[in-house]
């Protein structure tokens, strides 16, 4: 199934995608909820009855009376609440590289456990418009990820036992801006103000169900579901980014049983892959100038358009945006004694 949110009249609604139409829970059963908080909180118990008002869509017996197009409403994020926000680091295509482009060796620790990071869960947004002060565009970038939300509360999950815990994948747009984050963490603590700002996911959630023809293996050594999705994003109509959501190294479920290690783990919690290979600027960048030294950088800028794609997951479109206040924090930086 695909889960949306959206605005209806300013307030969030909640309701299921089925060929570009959208039903609203209330038309698939009366006591569905109309949220995705809650209904990620009665998880086990709601899923069922919305599987079988889909099923009741797809065979005719449920009218599209009252359902709206796709186009015709306002997209949030499907988790647009969510408890809190981590950030994986799974892809080692992406490690490697960057690391390769700093001219440092592979981390061996990045092949003996799994590393996340938290992120502003106030900031998360869905498709639309990303707001931006002017220090973002100080080598402002996109990371292109996939994501998933937990869906049932757990402390200490075991990686085998973890993909029970995931209510759906969805894109991740895991917003940068590169000067702030290279400038924090040369104190050895962040990310955070390059990443605060906004992070995006969208444009909704898919059920593990609906992805099982996707499964394939983990990698040698790993434990939990992987699944072959391409993944691609382009800026301003120019693909820039491709890669495969089965690349991942690490499995989410050996990310939830860190993240879950002497933790408790709520639903609506959503945790980030990390970026796919070649899935930024900073990367692509990096490779550029360490092959040809007249390599010209690309960042994003006001107005850009910056759309990904999953197979299965959709297609997210955001647009970059100046927000009207020029204040900067960089301008503010103590000079040395």
């Amino acid at each position: 199934m695909k889960l949306i949110t959206y605005l209806l009249e300013g307030q969030e609604q909640l309701a299921v995608l089925e060929n570009g139409m959208v039903y609203n829970m209330d038309q698939l059963h009366p006591d569905l909820p109309n949220s995705m908080n809650l209904l990620l909180n009665f998880w086990e118990e709601y899923i069922p009855v919305i599987q079988r008002g889909v099923s009741a869509i797809k065979n005719g017996s449920l009218l599209n009376a009252g359902s709206l197009r796709i186009e015709d409403i306002q997209l949030m994020a499907p988790v647009p609440f969510p408890s809190s926000c981590r950030d994986g680091y799974a892809f080692r295509q992406h490690v490697a590289a960057a690391r390769r482009n700093r001219k440092v060796d592979m981390i061996p620790e990045f092949d003996q456990y799994p590393i996340f990071y938290f992120t502003n869960h106030h900031s998360i947004q869905g498709p639309g418009d990303i707001r931006c002060m002017p220090d973002h565009f100080e080598k402002l970038d996109f990371e292109l990820e996939a994501a998933i939300v937990i869906s049932k509360h757990g402390r200490n999950i075991r990686a085998e036992e973890a993909d029970q815990y995931i209510g759906g994948l969805m894109i991740m747009n895991d917003m940068s801006a590169r000067r702030l984050q290279m400038e924090e963490m040369l104190l050895n603590l962040g990310p955070a103000k390059g990443k605060d700002f906004s992070t995006v996911i969208g444009p909704w959630l898919v059920t593990l169900d609906e992805l099982e023809a996707f499964e394939i293996p983990a990698k040698d050594g790993h434990t939990g579901k992987s699944w072959n999705l391409n993944m691609k994003c382009w800026v301003n109509g120019v693909q820039v980014s491709a890669g495969n959501v089965g690349d991942m190294d690490w499995t989410f479920a050996e990310i939830i049983e860190r993240a879950s290690y002497g933790v408790d783990l709520y639903p609506g919690d959503v945790i980030g892959s990390g970026t796919v290979g070649t899935g930024c600027f900073l990367e692509l960048n990096g490779t550029g100038k360490l092959l040809d030294p007249n390599y010209q950088e690309q960042w994003l800028k006001e107005g850009d358009v910056v759309e990904m794609e999953i197979d299965g997951l959709g297609r997210l479109h955001n647009t970059i945006i100046r927000e009207e206040d020029d204040f900067s924090i960089l301008a503010r930086k103590k000079t040395s004694a």
